[in-house]
């Protein structure tokens, strides 16, 4: 197992971009994880004695409008931002494989049936459709939902979102594969559907299903950020990136500063993600 881990790795870290995309990746996991305890200061008090401060040696990223550690408030948000979008991602690389395992398998009706409402979801922006589902949620719970309430929204709209892409990702693999000798020969053998599905038609799928949740993962953080600089994702006074982003703009001529440091976060982020997704298109080719 090692030898194999060991060699995809170098692979993987042999090309300078998907080498950089990959670091960025784990710097950016271990900030979401570490963050908060690396925050010189609390992110949603203000540091009166330093009002919009320019960035500088006590205040790396400056403070914004209201006085707050931007420096501080972006390594929280990165939290947010894997919470939300890696997490929304998870969940939809999980149903999408789900589902495009059964349908493809099965095909007939149900695959039609399943194709054709996926359809109807991919002909819709990915903003406007997460806009329409956070829209429905809050006519039905009311705009007193709580905070978390309206990040769990989020995270529950990414997964909607993405579902449809992955599974037919999946779908497409397991169509030219189900028909080959080693899946008849299981099934010849009387192995049960979750056996064949998982054992002998995912594997093939993986590394397909690897560059496309690395690709989701990008699209999520871009959705996440814009909802929140619409004001439906998370609220104040949460670090959210996307968020900040919108504060900053309102007050860019006195603090632009508070705008251009989570602005770069969310690129550099984005950028990583989509070159360690070359990356892994390259390494698992050449496995």
């Amino acid at each position: 197992m090692w030898p194999r881990v060991s060699s995809f790795l170098r692979r993987l870290f042999a090309d300078f971009p998907s080498a950089l995309g990959t670091t960025i990746m784990l710097v950016f996991l271990l900030l979401a994880v570490f963050g908060p305890l690396l925050a010189p200061y609390p992110y949603d008090l203000p540091i009166y004695e330093h009002p919009r401060q320019a960035p500088d040696a006590t205040h790396w990223f400056g403070t914004d409008h209201l006085a707050r550690d931007v420096f501080s408030r972006v390594l929280v948000g990165a939290r947010s931002v894997l919470l939300l979008a890696g997490g929304g991602t998870l969940v939809a690389v999980a149903l999408g494989t789900l589902v495009g395992l059964v349908s493809g398998y099965a095909g007939g009706w149900l695959d039609e049936l399943l194709m054709r409402f996926f359809d109807s979801l991919l002909a819709l922006p990915a903003l406007l459709l997460a806009l329409l589902l956070l829209g429905t949620l809050r006519a039905t719970y009311g705009e007193d939902v709580s905070a978390v309430g309206k990040g769990l929204g989020v995270f529950l709209v990414l997964a909607v979102v993405y579902t449809p892409i992955v599974a037919r990702v999946v779908r497409s693999v397991v169509l030219a594969v189900k028909t080959r000798s080693y899946v008849e020969a299981a099934r010849l053998q009387g192995e049960s559907l979750g056996w064949i599905l998982f054992r002998e038609i995912l594997p093939a799928a993986l590394p397909a299903l690897a560059v496309e949740a690395a690709l989701r993962f990008s699209y999520a953080i871009f959705l996440t950020s814009s909802l929140g600089y619409l004001g439906v994702g998370v609220q104040p006074p949460n670090p959210d990136w996307g968020l900040m982003v919108n504060e900053g703009r309102r007050n860019v001529s006195q603090v632009p500063w508070a705008m251009w440091f989570p602005a770069a976060a969310i690129s550099v982020v984005v950028v990583g993600a989509n070159l360690m997704a070359e990356g892994l298109k390259r390494a698992l080719r050449e496995e």
